[in-house]
């Protein structure tokens, strides 16, 4: 799938067309994020969140994929999705190109859950992505594929204590993990991180408990 210097790179459409738009049912996974992308100027671009930095809060400053725990009505993951696009980060499905892929599902080791992640493509006329609650998102940002690809080691806490990690650092975030991971997968790239890194904490909301993905 990879691009030489010589060729075009990818497309969205390219990249998405590897999937169905099937979804699972709930009782597959306990969680379900989303890889949403768009056509940067250069190339494709993923969404991507990082979250307030709170002292309660043990993935605080983390970056993740918009996403999170399944809730009671929800129906099928592809709804956890769209509903977890639409609390973090302020987009409906008509701001989507037509409907979620499933890409698959991945084991969050740390805290034994199962997460379906899904990819869609913004719409050309979407609304702009913005922290809709800004004590659980601080930022919201577009990563560029060439930046995921590029690997720097930083020094992060995990279940072993502080190790060096690899890691993808674009404008100042940190992107590691459980969510480098996924991506890393999703684009074809080596895997270099599958098994450190803070992955799901739950977290309870008011409206919405245990929902939130960690990177």
């Amino acid at each position: 799938m990879s691009g030489s210097a010589e060729s075009t790179p990818p497309s969205v459409e390219a990249w998405l067309a590897r999937f169905s738009n099937d979804s699972p049912p709930i009782g597959r996974a306990g969680a379900a994020i989303t890889i949403v992308l768009r056509s940067g100027e250069r190339e494709v671009e993923v969404l991507l969140i990082e979250r307030t930095e709170r002292e309660s809060d043990p993935a605080s400053g983390q970056v993740a994929l918009p996403g999170g725990h399944v809730a009671d009505g929800d129906g099928n993951l592809a709804r956890t999705a769209l509903r977890e696009l639409a609390e973090e980060v302020g987009l409906e499905g008509s701001d989507l190109e037509g409907d979620l892929r499933y890409v698959g599902t991945e084991h969050a080791r740390r805290f034994g859950l199962n997460v379906a992640v899904f990819a869609v493509p913004l719409g050309s006329t979407s609304r702009p992505a913005f922290p809709r609650s800004a004590e659980e998102v601080a930022h919201v940002f577009w990563l560029p594929l060439g930046a995921l690809s590029r690997t720097q080691h930083v020094h992060r806490e995990t279940g072993r204590g502080l190790i060096e990690v690899p890691a993808s650092v674009y404008n100042g975030h940190i992107l590691w993990g459980f969510t480098r991971r996924v991506l890393r997968q999703f684009f074809e790239l080596k895997v270099e991180d599958d098994t450190v890194g803070p992955v799901f904490v739950p977290h309870t909301s008011p409206s919405v408990p245990n929902r939130e993905p960690r990177p």
